[in-house]
């Protein structure tokens, strides 16, 4: 018990002693930044890294490092000593409580302030003390003050103040007590924050005759994290990172497609454990309240395969239909192979837009569609919309029941081409339970156990008709 004591003595003993070392005041702003690093992710989320000289006296040292960002979530917050002797941390505060009017109002409730009105003959101004009561919702008309004599509300004239609170910060600051050996050295700080985000736009342009197309890749990237950072080296980190928070609405933010760039401003890319990593050679400054765009790829020429699709339901073969569908529209398909020497690169999930050129040679937009992360090697297929001059109608020619859990219906399909040139549409259709093809005008493919498929040739100008029937038990 009296060695427990003891302990218990000597700790308080210490840190009386150290809670009455002095302090020395060092603040650090963005002009003492020597470099930035951001590593941006998909999901509103990003590290940030800063290198920052800084003179520290020999002992404790409050050390407030300004302009950080807004919507750092401090517990993430790293300080070490890059050079010069290691730092002991004490504590650390982050400070986000920005001074407005308002604010400054709020925190003077109790305190006295200076009124000051003008003279309502001459240009002179009287000054008179006043005890803040309230500060009110919306400024100074709101303001309640109590005066030597009297109390007043919607006081007309200007408030002076004595002073900034200390609490009160004009940027976002990292306050942190520590412990150094003194003198110049460099100090690295890193953080998540919340506020940065990036998402990957491409733009596709279509040949002439549609066989190829010229692929453009951008990173749109959104900062409103609460702090710019110049001459910055920027990463970006694609794939799906765990995280542990709360979800929160996010913003989203088009831009139109910039003018070509250069190549050698394209990203470079490597595997990052089970994500893809990019990172741009050349810095970038990223302002607050910004959205920018970096050039990410360029390939040309790339073959690319137009798809019709005209798919059904597997609801169409558990019951008698008098009519299914008139003037039915397949869908357009656009499908090319993540592979080349100018592709063959993971891509990141966006938004690609696809645009074709009329008889004028101009540019027209012809559809759009979203692609999740591609790995090289895999095939993208991108729906634009439907084809306007191909149709399809089709019909229940025959239902019958056989038993409680079996059925054979027959189908036809007219598909009409109104184009100059012959196409092929697929006609995809999934089946219920265990399903046999019982008869068909022409050979059908089996996707899966559930889907069965026709590659149907319509001439130009001309009709196809598709006919089969199927027996289906579930």
């Amino acid at each position: 018990m009296q060695t427990s004591m003891l302990g218990v003595g000597v700790f308080l003993a210490a840190g009386l002693a150290h809670a009455a070392e002095p302090v020395r005041d060092v603040v650090s702003s963005a002009a003492d930044r020597e470099a930035v690093a951001v590593t941006v992710y998909n999901d509103d989320l990003a590290l940030v890294k800063e290198r920052r000289k800084v003179d520290l006296a020999s002992g404790l040292n409050r050390l407030s490092l300004r302009e950080v960002a807004a919507q750092m979530r401090p517990e993430t917050a790293l300080l070490r000593a890059v050079s010069g002797q290691p730092l002991g941390l004490v504590e650390q505060n982050f400070d986000f409580d920005l001074l407005t009017p308002q604010k400054l109002l709020e925190k003077y409730v109790g305190r006295e302030v200076t009124v000051i009105r003008p003279h309502p003959t001459n240009d002179s101004e009287k000054r008179e003390r006043a005890t803040v009561l309230a500060a009110g919702q919306a400024g100074l008309p709101n303001v309640v003050l109590r005066f030597a004599d009297r109390i007043e509300t919607g006081v007309p004239g200007r408030l002076a103040f004595d002073s900034v609170p200390p609490n009160l910060r004009d940027r976002p600051t990292l306050s942190v007590l520590l412990e150094a050996g003194g003198g110049k050295q460099a100090v690295e700080l890193s953080y998540l924050t919340s506020g940065l985000s990036w998402k990957a736009d491409y733009v596709a342009n279509l040949s002439t005759d549609g066989k190829s197309l010229d692929l453009n890749g951008w990173v749109t990237l959104t900062n409103r994290s609460g702090a710019g950072f110049d001459n910055t080296t920027l990463q970006l980190v694609a794939g799906t990172v765990n995280r542990v928070r709360q979800p929160a609405p996010q913003l989203a933010y088009a831009m139109a497609a910039p003018a070509p760039r250069a190549k050698g401003m394209e990203a470079t890319q490597e595997a990052l454990m089970d994500y893809h990593l990019y990172s741009f050679e050349r810095p970038t400054s990223i302002a607050d309240n910004q959205t920018k765009q970096l050039a990410l790829l360029s390939a040309s020429a790339v073959p690319v395969r137009r798809e019709y699709l005209l798919a059904g339901n597997e609801y169409y073969y558990r019951d008698r239909y008098a009519q299914i569908g008139q003037k039915l529209k397949p869908a357009v398909f656009l499908e090319f192979e993540n592979k080349g020497a100018q592709l063959g690169k993971p891509l990141p999930a966006g938004i690609v837009r696809v645009y074709a050129r009329d008889s004028k040679g101009a540019a027209q937009f012809v559809g759009e569609d979203r692609i999740e992360h591609t790995a090289k090697n895999e095939k993208l297929k991108l729906r634009l919309g439907e084809a306007f001059d191909i149709t399809a109608e089709r019909k229940q020619t025959s239902y019958r029941k056989v038993a409680d859990n079996l059925s054979e219906s027959s189908w036809r399909i007219d598909l009409r081409n109104a184009k100059d040139e012959a196409v092929v549409v697929r006609v995809q259709e999934p089946m219920p339970g265990d399903w046999e093809m019982a008869q068909e005008s022409q050979k059908h493919s089996k996707e899966s156990a559930r889907v069965a498929s026709w590659n149907v040739a319509v001439p130009a100008a001309g009709t196809t008709v598709l006919e089969y029937s199927v027996r289906v038990k579930w």
